[in-house]
């Protein structure tokens, strides 16, 4: 199977018809003719952007001609040039081959520094070219092959091979698209190698993902080494799943469970399919509708035995000898706040059983030393004494996983090691008996990426994108003066250059009011935050629009987020989530400088159409279509039509207070549930709520956290803002909150009733 991996040769002679000049193109001409593509260029130009090339190269042959030097090395701008240039390779690359290729100079003309990153020397007319250029291309394939994680070399080796197929999937390696039209299309567009590595877990030297063994088994292993794990499983349908094989192998009917309030609906699917009774920690929430950390108190053992006890589903069990079994922890927050790990399991480890950490949203943090004790496992850290420790990631998310990539780590506590036989149990209740192998091969891949330097190099640039976007924000913020612009949430003082330090990140102590030792209020708007606790992560950027203050005040004039993410999706932006004015991005490894440019420029124009309230159908003409009413409306205009109806509602004080509100379990989740099951449920008005007990989970999206989980109990608040929904959604169609758990039915007035669907009575 043919890649595209030059050799690449840096020579200011490359092209010069002088002997130096002949001999290198000698040597090019000789490296193609086996096969091997080369890239030559006459000068390093930009250090940086060349080293780059890392990444496409397979090896590097850099000149060091007599006349490129001058005496004193150590001094000399050739040798200087030299050096930056391998350190910027070496810093995302250990292994790719360097190779020095000149006349007359030698190692005693090199510092150690140099010498020590490279594969050798080659020196002109010693040898032939067709000689040097084998020496070369060895090296070359070499690194190449050993680049290949142990799955996805397995997988290119069984589709180099050519074996005719005689098992599932019908396609037969695309040869059933090659029959029809619409086939030779969808071959076309995937292309060869896709359809031919989409194979049937029959095929015995890839491995078996349902047993752990063969080239899977070695490429899981690999990503436990990579993660800083004592083991990790590939899982193919996303990280609810992990979340779920996670529950089924630790938790059973009627156990005690602790669960983080804001987690996600697969951690509260468990809770139903297990049969497990949970108490919550309820997180801290700010006006602006971003969810804040849990409060370090109610981490607390004690805190933990006070719930238990005011819980009506658990009357009867004795608070203090009962052990929850799980403790689920979302890290980090849909927002970016994460929790410092190793100071919940000094506090947890013993009493709660298993210590499970949902980092679909953190796969990163594991290989940058900016994150500390800010993530689930990390090198060089002790073992939790007791409790086993777990981590869900979703490599789709952050990482170079194609979609629903994730895997599970678990490590060992020093008493307990995980049973893997038993484990794998509960993993195939989950998994299907027909996996992509396209995923089980981005997540070997994805692991192998990270495997340092590159991986801390790849969220190292991550991180320096996301402060050179905040830092650019803020420059233009400046130039505007009084004029309003766009805020990016998160710490007041940024380092001017670099990715700073750790601790700008941490969220500071305050007092209950949020107010600093400083005598300021804290930028974050959670209130009392204990020391060293939390920290933001500086890749997940939510973006400010103007109108709400931190307090939950409407001012006079204001702007929407969902109006602004609508203007940027039909300029070609979409973004991850949006709330009441705020709306999220993430600073994935994939992203680039031209694309948060691209975001900026945006943001300009809108602000720009905003002044001049362009209308809706010149700037928006895809949301008109589907929405005509707005045709004729001003950019402007509709702005202050949807924030003065948040203002009237009072929206972002009801749904804060919603989600703070604390709500009543009648019914376990389990049995609640089972009424769907049996059809003993029963469609309310959502007016006549009030009291009654849901039978589904009630999600509005966004954020997409669950207001209500099976078995609780409707209170007013969550009424309130259903009502509220219900008005918005007349008055602003294409604006409303998409209510998961609530039914809309078309009725004989022709207008549109919600229901939920309650225990029946």
């Amino acid at each position: 199977m043919k890649f595209r991996f030059p050799i690449v040769i840096i020579d200011e002679d490359f092209r010069s018809e002088n002997s130096s000049g002949l001999g290198i193109r000698a040597m090019a001409q000789a490296i193609e003719e086996e096969g091997f593509e080369v890239l030559g260029v006459t000068s390093y130009g930009d250090l940086s952007q060349f080293a780059q090339q890392q990444s496409r190269a397979s090896a590097f042959v850099l000149s060091i001609d007599d006349e490129e030097f001058s005496p004193g090395p150590e001094l000399d701008p050739a040798v200087l040039n030299l050096r930056n240039f391998i350190d910027e390779v070496r810093w995302k690359n250990a292994d790719v081959p360097i190779y020095l290729y000149g006349e007359t100079k030698t190692s005693r003309h090199l510092p150690n520094e140099i010498l020590r990153e490279l594969h050798g020397f080659i020196h002109m007319f010693e040898d032939t070219p067709e000689f040097v250029a084998r020496h070369i291309i060895r090296e070359a394939k070499s690194y190449l092959e050993g680049i290949q994680p142990p799955f996805f070399k397995a997988l290119l080796d069984y589709a180099e091979d050519g074996s005719y197929s005689w098992h599932c999937p019908g396609h037969s390696g695309g040869v059933a698209f090659l029959k029809s039209p619409i086939g030779q299309m969808y071959h076309q567009f995937y292309g060869e190698n896709m359809l031919r590595a989409d194979v049937c877990n029959a095929v015995e030297e890839l491995g078996q993902l349902l047993d752990h063994n063969g080239a899977i088994g070695a490429s899981e292993r690999n990503a436990a080494r990579i993660f800083n794990a004592d083991h990790c499983y590939f899982v193919t349908n996303g990280t609810s799943t992990s979340n779920k094989m996670v529950w089924h192998h630790t938790v059973a009917p009627g156990d005690v469970v602790v669960v983080d309030r804001n987690c996600h609906k697969s951690i509260l699917h468990s809770i139903i399919m297990t049969g497990a009774i949970p108490v919550f920690l309820k997180p801290t929430r700010n006006h602006f509708g971003i969810i804040g950390p849990i409060p370090f108190s109610e981490f607390s053992p004690e805190a933990i035995k006070a719930k238990i006890r005011a819980n009506p589903l658990l009357e009867g069990v004795d608070a203090d000898t009962v052990k929850p079994r799980i403790m689920t922890l979302t890290q980090s927050t849909y927002d970016g706040v994460l929790y410092n790990t190793e100071t919940i399991k000094g506090l947890l480890d013993g009493y709660v059983e298993n210590l499970h950490f949902d980092e679909a949203w953190l796969p990163h943090a594991a290989f940058h030393p900016f994150y500390g004790t800010y993530h689930a496992m990390g090198r060089k850290r002790e073992r939790t004494q007791h409790s086993v420790t777990y981590a869900t990631q979703s490599i789709h998310k952050l990482l170079a996983g194609i979609s629903q990539a994730s895997h599970v780590l678990v490590q060992d506590s020093v008493e307990t090691k995980l049973d893997r036989h038993l484990f794998n149990e509960a993993y195939l209740m989950h998994t299907s008996t027909s996996p992509q192998y396209s995923i089980i091969a981005s997540c070997d891949v994805a692991a192998a990426m990270m495997e340092p330097p590159g991986g801390t190099a790849l969220v190292e640039e991550s991180i320096e994108q996301s402060l050179d976007f905040r830092r650019a924000m803020r420059k233009v913020d400046e130039e505007f003066g009084n004029d309003w612009w766009f805020r990016v949430w998160g710490p007041d003082d940024l380092a001017e250059e670099g990715i700073g330090r750790t601790k700008d990140w941490v969220l500071k102590k305050t007092d209950a009011e949020g107010v600093q030792a400083s005598g300021e209020d804290s930028w974050h708007g959670f209130g009392d935050m204990a020391p060293g606790f939390n920290m933001l992560d500086p890749i997940k950027a939510t973006l400010i629009t103007p109108g709400l203050n931190l307090d939950g005040r409407f001012e006079e004039e204001g702007i929407p987020a969902s109006i602004v993410t609508k203007y940027l999706a039909e300029h070609g932006v979409v973004v991850e989530k949006t709330g009441l004015y705020s709306f999220f991005i993430m600073f994935t490894i994939g992203i680039t400088k031209g694309r948060w440019n691209t975001l900026l420029t945006a943001l300009q124009q809108f602000k720009d159409d905003y002044a001049k309230n362009h209308p809706m159908w010149k700037i928006m003409p895809d949301f008109c279509a589907k929405q005509p009413r707005y045709e004729q409306m001003g950019l402007r205009d509709l702005c202050q039509h949807v924030h003065a109806l948040y203002a009237k509602y009072d929206v972002a004080i009801l749904s804060t207070e919603m989600y703070l509100s604390d709500l009543t379990p009648a019914m376990a989740p389990a049995e609640a549930f089972s009424h769907i099951a049996r059809r003993t449920t029963q469609r309310v008005p959502i007016d006549e709520l009030e009291g009654r007990i849901t039978t589904s989970l009630v999600t509005p999206y966004p954020p997409g956290i669950p207001l209500l989980i099976p078995g609780e109990v409707f209170n007013r608040k969550i009424v309130e803002y259903l009502k509220f929904n219900r008005e918005f959604a007349s008055e602003c169609p294409g604006f409303e909150t998409d209510i998961h758990g609530l039914v809309q039915e078309t009725e004989a007035d022709g207008k549109v009733h919600y229901y939920a669907d309650c225990v029946a009575v």
